[in-house]
């Protein structure tokens, strides 16, 4: 049976010194070709990027390793489109087959993976605390275990490191909008403020007018001239009435008591709006 994933990566990341987090990762053909330089010292390591961004730079790495499988007569296809797409089940099945070969033929002994690169650690795009141990490999019992152990350690303080970070622009943002959120609510406020100003300005001069215009009716049919239509307002007068009084459909005349302004004087007007 097959080691998993987990292991994998951890054999990859302690033979390598990298700091892979997934075996997708190892499908920049990077990885494979520092593998093979562990077991055979002659890939040119300096041709190989680890830091890729680019699939022609994925395309580059793999005819790197083509040419050593070529040179060392190695009997394997390796499914280099497949692979670049960086899907987990095709590299998962590569890096098992990688892992047994490199069991069968490791010749043993030191191998200094960082010196080998010439270019320092590699980068992943995963977090990194701090530097990386750069001594030579030497296989024993519990090295890999101790090794491993140490990069788990490292790599839960980054993420812990990243979580911080994460949450310290999180609030950050999260000020700034309350902040903004805060200027507009005082700006509505003040628009707000302003229309009921204007509201009430017009209310009052309706009222006035609506006082005015009672008025005049009420002295005109107390001289007993709206009865009989011999006062030429009186029409005008109702109608001018009638505007005031019209209402849309639907809408609800306040209670009486709320509405009547007694003797033309001074009101306080309520939120109604006319």
């Amino acid at each position: 049976m097959g080691e998993s994933r987990t292991e994998l990566v951890a054999w990859l990341n302690d033979l390598l010194q990298i700091n892979y987090r997934k075996v997708e990762q190892a499908g920049t053909g990077a990885a494979y070709c520092q593998v093979m330089d562990s077991i055979y010292g002659d890939v040119h390591l300096t041709k190989v990027k680890f830091d890729t961004k680019h699939e022609y730079e994925y395309v580059g790495n793999y005819k790197v390793l083509q040419r050593t499988f070529d040179k060392h007569k190695i009997d394997k296809v390796i499914p280099v489109d497949r692979l670049m797409k960086c899907k987990f089940q095709d590299n998962l099945e590569f890096v098992q087959w990688l892992k047994q070969f490199w069991d069968q033929n490791y010749p043993g002994g030191d191998y200094d993976a960082v010196l080998r690169r010439k270019s320092g650690p590699v980068k992943t795009g995963a977090v990194r605390t701090g530097p990386m141990a750069t001594g030579s490999r030497k296989p024993g019992p519990g090295s890999g275990s101790t090794r491993t152990t140490s990069r788990t350690a490292s790599g839960a303080s980054g993420r812990l490191s990243s979580g911080s970070a994460s949450q310290t622009t999180m609030d950050n943002h999260s000020s700034s909008m309350i902040i903004e959120l805060n200027k507009q609510l005082a700006e509505l406020k003040v628009t707000v403020d302003g229309l009921e100003k204007e509201r009430d300005f017009y209310f009052g001069k309706l009222r006035d007018i609506e006082i005015l215009v009672q008025e005049q009716l009420d002295d005109l049919e107390a001289k007993g001239q709206a009865m009989n239509g011999e006062a030429p307002d009186a029409p005008v007068l109702k109608d001018i009435q009638a505007v005031l009084y019209s209402t849309e459909d639907g809408f609800e005349v306040p209670p009486e008591d709320e509405d009547v302004v007694a003797g033309g004087g001074h009101q306080d007007f309520d939120d109604e709006t006319f």
